[in-house]
């Protein structure tokens, strides 16, 4: 494989810190939530951002589609909405051949779909998005459509504990790359934001990038190396999420799927890139494996008595598990991302 250089990964410099930037002037004080974000979309991965309402969960997707000028669409989604307002429907209509049923897309056909309080439609309507974040492609009467490229779906939950919403399955739940939280500000950026804010005014997001750019940076990114020792950490990370595989895993019931470990594959060398190198690091691993893996463990009954989080378990796992196969472990040190 021909991999990235290190003048390449440099060209790629500007383009990056530009869309950061952009997406700077939307949420004050979210560096590492932007940060997440941006290595999510280089990795062409499909994005779930988890907080209270009013944070700036959908404001950041909007900003982000300003910044990178692609076609968007927003599905609200609410109790009554039915897949077919998702996919699009085949409607009765005059053709040169006479009425036939002619497809009409849905607003999933589009380049970035923001999936706005995603667990407030019932499991029948969000699973109409199987499909499509996996394969991005749907399927309607028997009929495929294939999705635009690039695809990415950015979709905002509230905490499940709140009225009106329902657990999203956990095959949705896997086909995301990241889920993120969106945790409420501090007095000093509130402050920022009630001087630089109106209420109802959006902020003004100027493009940074094209089609084409994002195109280039998706194709630099597989080019990314991916060590051999990197690739055994991350494949022993996943499977230490697993019952049976280490002492971290006890209290859970489901682990982390084969679709976990190439999700954190890909995110590892999109965070590379970020950092200007043509190399993915365990360092890389460790700064993503919460944002990858938290969401796809199933925890069993007890764990959830004792109080115990998916985030306890993926940083107990990153504790126990060496970064080389055999070693002793060693304490984590912690990495910020970006």
């Amino acid at each position: 494989m021909d991999y990235a250089t290190d003048s390449e990964i440099a060209a790629a410099a500007p383009a990056v810190q530009a869309l950061r930037g952009a997406m700077q002037q939307v949420l004050f004080g979210k560096e590492e939530l932007i940060d997440l974000t941006i290595c999510g979309l280089l990795a062409r991965g499909h994005i779930l951002l988890e907080g209270l309402p009013g944070l700036g969960k959908t404001e950041l997707v909007k900003g982000l589609a300003k910044a990178l000028q692609l076609e968007t669409k927003r599905i609200q989604f609410t109790p009554d909405l039915l897949p077919g307002d998702i996919t699009g429907n085949p409607v009765l209509q005059e053709t040169p051949q006479g009425r036939a049923f002619v497809f009409q897309p849905g607003p999933v056909f589009a380049n970035l779909v923001l999936a706005d309080e995603i667990n407030r439609a019932s499991p029948k309507t969000q699973s109409a998005l199987l499909e499509a974040m996996q394969e991005r492609r749907v399927t309607v009467l028997g009929q495929t459509h294939v999705l635009p490229d690039p695809f990415f779906v950015l979709a905002t939950q509230n905490p499940i504990e709140l009225e009106g919403t329902y657990p999203l399955p956990e095959a949705q739940v896997d086909r995301f790359l990241f889920k993120l939280e969106v945790r409420r500000n501090d007095a000093a950026t509130l402050e920022q934001i009630v001087k630089d804010r109106e209420l109802g005014v959006e902020p003004v997001v100027h493009a940074v990038m094209t089609r084409e750019t994002l195109a280039q940076l998706h194709a630099l990114v597989r080019r990314v190396f991916l060590p051999d020792v990197v690739a055994n950490y991350i494949a022993r990370i996943v499977d230490a999420t697993h019952p049976g595989q280490s002492a971290a895993a006890q209290p859970v019931k489901f682990g982390a799927s084969p679709r976990a470990a190439l999700s954190l594959a890909s995110a590892v060398k999109a965070r590379a890139l970020m950092q200007g190198r043509c190399h993915a690091s365990f360092e890389d691993t460790q700064a993503l494996a919460q944002a990858v893996l938290g969401h796809r463990l199933v925890l069993d009954y007890s764990a959830r008595i004792e109080g115990k989080t998916t985030r306890d378990i993926v940083a107990a796992i990153l504790e126990e598990v060496p970064v080389t196969a055999g070693a002793v472990p060693r304490p984590l040190q912690r990495v910020a991302v970006g």
